[in-house]
């Protein structure tokens, strides 16, 4: 099993980004989905979390910036986020679990400066 993230990138304040996790070897449907962020120097931090059954919930810091999603046929999640502040600055990180299996991706750098 593998998740391949990609999406990120270097952007200025208030643009947008979409972050991709491509998953490998199994069914993305099967899974609750979460994205976690890891800023410097702080811990890791789950921002979005999407259940089977396509439920979402949010961090209160990107509440309304941010939308999670998957598309089933391309085995793929998504992290759409919007209006990205300098705060947002970190390696984002997808994550895939069921029961007791749990995969996560690599991480991808976001990083928000003017």
């Amino acid at each position: 099993v593998q998740l391949v993230e990609s999406g990120g990138g270097l952007v200025q304040p208030g643009e947008s980004l979409r972050l991709s996790c491509a998953a490998s070897g199994t069914i993305l449907s099967i899974y609750a989905v979460g994205w976690y962020r890891q800023g410097p120097g702080k811990q890791r931090e789950l921002v979005a979390a999407l259940t089977r059954r396509g439920i979402t919930n949010y961090a209160d810091s990107v509440k309304g910036r941010f939308t999670a999603s998957t598309d089933n046929a391309k085995n793929t999640a998504y992290l759409q986020m919007n209006n990205l502040k300098p705060e947002d600055t970190a390696v984002y990180y997808c994550n895939v679990h069921f029961g007791t299996i749990d995969y996560w991706g690599q991480g991808t750098q976001v990083t928000v400066s003017s």
